[in-house]
């Protein structure tokens, strides 16, 4: 699937969602248009800098780029059935085609009004005729072969969004903003009939005539075509009664008929048929793909486009095999990790602001800017639906908190300085499991309780079910008895708000994270502050315990994420993976994943290495330890070039240097280090080279160094020395060190002379006493 993304082409794994590869435009302009040849193997792309590019996309290879020699952007191309000819409609008014194949401009056709956004080639290639439509509403026939507009279907009152050929080649259908869609007869070149929409339709689709439709109302032979509009829902439609014979279940809840009329981010923005998976694909107006069943229109999978800002998110599932994310808006989006298949859930009616799971995974909980609190089931499928409702707040609800030992009870806070606890009755449990719910039950606050005196920002239950804990824009955290709601503490110290408390899951301490930039540690039993965390330069938004309780991780205002060790005080690693407030943190019930979320929109899944990173370590050191002892016995069996060859092979120049200083003390040892090194390879000896450099620096080893570079001057060519890699630095390197250690050798030299001749100048009979007082 290759989906548009501002400068990218981003080319997706259906099956998985993954992202294959990105074609990338050199200008960094964005891509106004692109098409793929019918035979998939050329993709074309427009940009602003009109310059179009034809590439391999499988290897993300651009194979040459041309200009697009219009004088605006190209808004449309198509390629010819016979996947030879392009055509480019452009905003300056006029249409291109290309000869792909030799690569030049075969017909430059003009007299379209505004910007040309549809050319069609007919698909019976011998008659040579291309349709395309303008900001004129009129649809244009032109004829290649004498390049002139042949005939002009004049029938729409807005824009033609979409033009679809059937079978005989001699009838087509066109849809428009005008919310009509005409079938054009192609040999009188009239339109046979108008069928009315009812909506600002952008696609039409024809459906095969050889296609098993029956599930859709197809009941005859005939031609049929589906239809997708700004109301965000599908309908067949005969051609020839003009009647809808199937219109698809809205999968969602209208707020009112003024929405209704319009649309909203429930529109359509493209549909079409995908027949070697037998799908109908279509993309809404928030920039989610559906896929449907063609025969059916069952959804099949969805992917969830732009996210804007992420305000929460939850592993979800009993082996957390999915995440529930609360985006800028009042639905919610539950992901499957494994194939990105996306379920957008319809409910509440304003922004949903916060989340949170029940231990078994099943079951979650939202609140939102509607004032109200849903609560929401998964089955075995996959499927979520809403079971139970509850409104009583006077504001918007901003946290909220399940409990922990049973789904037994949510707690809410909310901008009315208010936590309410809601019982959820075992009955709705067991409805639940049995699948009997048919709408949400009503739920009502069992306790509310006037908590702060600004905002409450988070709320947490602990891990026994016993405790509340309550976090506010008042600068203080408070502790509650649950489930009556009794006061039985503050804790007081920062000198900003609360944004966060969590209970750490295995002592009696409360954490709290402020927009002091500072997170902090509680005693439950006399309410002192334990440990302070210092460190995050802007608020710190959310905490997490993590590592069975043992390190905390943070998030901030600045998108930094912190993992801390609580024994120690220590930040051991600050992760940067997002570019603003990181308002999600959630840690998975195995301990070894962690999910994020973020203004910046984005949700990054973090992995725990700590004990792969530690088995690798502890491979290489056995590893380590294994060359050491193989090395050790080769020196010991005098296998001394196996040795040589290992020690390189480990990039350890000190051990390279030891084996050279053994072959060195054997006998003949300058003519065993000469075959030796000449036994070597190429890269083995380049390694050398780069070893005996270091080396050389030091008047310790300047001898050995100095016997390995005489035997590669004395054995290797010119030639060849000049192909080694680095020679260049190598020779720069060793040439002011050479000189400095001969300049020594011949001070030595000149001083050994010395004592030499005085030695042969001495008296005998000096020589003889000087010898018996030695003795003495």
């Amino acid at each position: 699937m290759f989906c548009p993304c501002g400068t990218k082409l981003n080319i997706m794994d259906i099956a998985t969602g993954a992202l294959v590869h990105s074609i990338e435009q050199d200008d960094q302009e964005d891509i106004t248009s692109f098409v793929l040849s019918p035979d998939d193997e050329i993709l074309v792309t427009g940009s602003r800098a009109l310059l179009l590019k034809q590439w391999e996309w499988r290897q993300n290879k651009c194979r040459r780029t041309w200009k697009a020699m219009h004088t605006a952007p190209v808004a449309t191309m198509i390629f010819d059935p016979t996947s030879t000819l392009l055509a480019t409609g452009g905003c300056d008014s006029t249409i291109k085609i290309w000869d792909v194949v030799k690569q030049y401009c075969t017909h430059n056709l003009k007299g379209s009004t505004g910007v040309v956004h549809i050319v069609e080639f007919h698909p019976d290639i011998s008659r040579l005729q291309l349709f395309s439509s303008s900001m004129d509403y009129i649809i244009r026939i032109w004829d290649l072969k004498s390049s002139k507009c042949i005939a002009s279907l004049d029938g729409h009152y807005s824009a033609v969004t979409s033009l679809a050929f059937a079978a005989d080649k001699d009838t087509l259908i066109s849809s428009g903003r005008d919310k009509i869609c005409l079938v054009w007869d192609l040999k009188t070149r009239e339109a046979k009939r108008t069928v009315p929409i009812y909506e600002s339709v952008e696609a039409a689709v024809l459906l095969p005539e050889d296609g098993d439709f029956s599930h859709l109302g197809v009941k005859k032979r005939g031609l049929h075509f589906l239809t997708a509009g700004s109301k965000g829902i599908l309908h067949i439609w005969e051609a020839a009664t003009a009647a809808c014979v199937y219109t698809q279940p809205v999968p969602y809840q209208r707020v009112d008929a003024k929405e209704e009329e319009e649309g909203s981010t429930h529109s359509l923005t493209h549909c079409m048929l995908v027949p070697g998976k037998n799908e109908i694909a279509t993309v809404t107006a928030e920039h989610n793909i559906i896929f449907y069943d063609a025969q059916t229109l069952q959804l099949r999978k969805q992917f969830a486009g732009y996210n804007e800002e992420v305000l929460d998110v939850r592993f979800l599932g009993p082996a957390d095999s999915h995440i529930v994310v609360a985006t800028n808006s009042p639905q919610l989006k539950v992901f499957e990790l494994a194939t990105s298949h996306c379920q957008i859930l319809y409910g509440h009616t304003e922004t949903v602001l916060a989340l949170d799971v029940f231990r078994k995974g099943l079951m979650f909980s939202s609140c939102a800017k509607d004032r109200s609190l849903r609560v929401w089931r998964m089955d075995k499928a996959g499927d979520v639906v809403c079971v139970a409702e509850g409104l009583g707040h006077a504001h918007g609800v901003g946290a909220l908190s399940c409990s922990r030992m049973k789904e037994s009870f949510v707690v809410t806070s909310s901008q009315d300085c208010t936590i309410k606890v809601w019982n959820l009755p075992e009955s709705l449990t067991a409805k639940t499991k049995a699948g009997l719910v048919v709408s949400p039950e009503i739920l009502h606050a069992h306790v509310t309780e006037r908590g702060h005196d600004k905002d409450i920002n988070s709320v947490a239950v602990s891990p026994n079910d016993k405790l509340i804990a309550t976090g506010s824009q008042d600068r203080t955290a408070k502790l509650w008895s649950c489930p009556d709601c009794s006061l039985m503490g503050i804790f007081s110290g920062h000198t900003r708000g609360i944004w966060c408390v969590q209970f750490s899951p295995v002592d009696q301490v409360l954490a709290t994270s402020s927009a002091d930039g500072t997170v902090k540690l509680w005693g439950l039993h006399d309410f002192s502050c334990l440990k302070t965390f210092e460190g995050h330069d802007a608020s710190v938004l959310k905490i997490v315990f993590v590592s069975r309780g043992t390190q905390l991780l943070s998030s901030g205002s600045d998108g930094l994420l912190k993992l801390w060790t609580i024994k120690t005080n220590e930040c051991v690693k600050t992760l940067d993976g997002h570019e603003d407030k990181v308002w999600g943190l959630h840690c998975n019930k195995q301990d070894d994943l962690v999910v994020t979320a973020s203004s910046d929109s984005c949700v990054i899944l973090w992995k725990d290495v700590t004990e792969i990173e530690l088995e690798e370590e502890q491979a290489k050191q056995e590893e380590q330890i294994m060359k050491d002892q193989e090395l050790s016995n080769l020196l010991h069996e005098k296998k001394y070039l196996k040795a040589l060859g290992l020690a390189i092979s480990l990039d350890r120049p000190h051990t390279v240097l030891t084996v050279i200083k053994v072959i060195l003390k054997e006998t003949n040892g300058k003519e065993n280090l000469e075959k030796n090194i000449l036994r070597l390879r190429k890269d083995q000896k380049e390694s050398v080279l780069k070893f005996l450099v270091t080396w050389n620096t030091n008047s310790r080893n300047c001898h050995e160094a100095q016997a390995v570079l005489e035997t590669l001057l004395k054995h290797e060519a010119p030639e060849c020395l000049l192909q080694y890699e680095g020679i260049k630095t190598a020779v720069e390197s060793l040439l002011p060190y050479t000189e400095r250690h001969f300049q020594r050798l011949g001070r030595l030299l000149q001083a050994s002379m010395f004592i030499d001749f005085m030695w042969q100048n001495m008296r005998l009979a000096d020589v003889s006493k000087w010898e018996e007082d030695m003795s003495l």
